[in-house]
């Protein structure tokens, strides 16, 4: 029974996480920290990639190695198992701030808000110099912020009540 009610808050905890909504000002205050987290998300990805084609390497030629390429077959998998939590742990930070990655690759990530009443998201990209960019959910393409938004929540379009 005491279980219970802590179970509660967690589902509680994880669908005010969900369901969070970030202003634009917020949104830009949080850049520095989201732009570290992305870079190492994209750079871990990267470097998981040429582990990954040389361990491929290595093992197609694993009869005809010499010894110092032996060695590095051997020490190649843990070290892609240490980059897997480092990029596991990079992705669950940026998780923690109830951000949601797209495109590890690109770097893009949303950043959850509400426009008109509709959950939408701020869009940014590894590269870009500030918050730009904004969807709605059910939409993919990215729009310009307009320049006359003002900090505040929930945004509105011009011309809407």
């Amino acid at each position: 029974m005491n279980s219970s009610p802590k179970k509660t808050a967690e589902n509680n905890s994880r669908a005010a996480k969900k369901s969070a909504v970030v202003d634009l000002t917020t949104a830009r205050q949080m850049l520095p920290l989201i732009r570290s987290i992305v870079s190492d998300i994209v750079g871990t990805k990267q470097h998981l990639g040429v582990l990954s084609t040389e361990q491929e390497r290595l093992e197609k030629q694993r009869r005809q190695l010499e010894w110092k390429d032996r060695n590095r077959r051997y020490a190649i998998g843990d070290e892609v198992v240490q980059v897997e939590k480092n990029y596991s742990s990079a992705i669950k930070e940026l998780e923690s701030l109830g951000l949601k990655l797209v495109d590890p690759e690109a770097g893009e990530i949303e950043i959850p808000t509400r426009i008109n009443g509709r959950q939408a998201a701020f869009s940014w990209k590894l590269g870009e110099d500030g918050v730009a960019f904004w969807h709605y959910d059910e939409e993919d393409a990215r729009r310009p912020i307009p320049s006359d938004w003002q900090s505040g929540s929930p945004l509105r379009l011009r011309g809407n009540p």
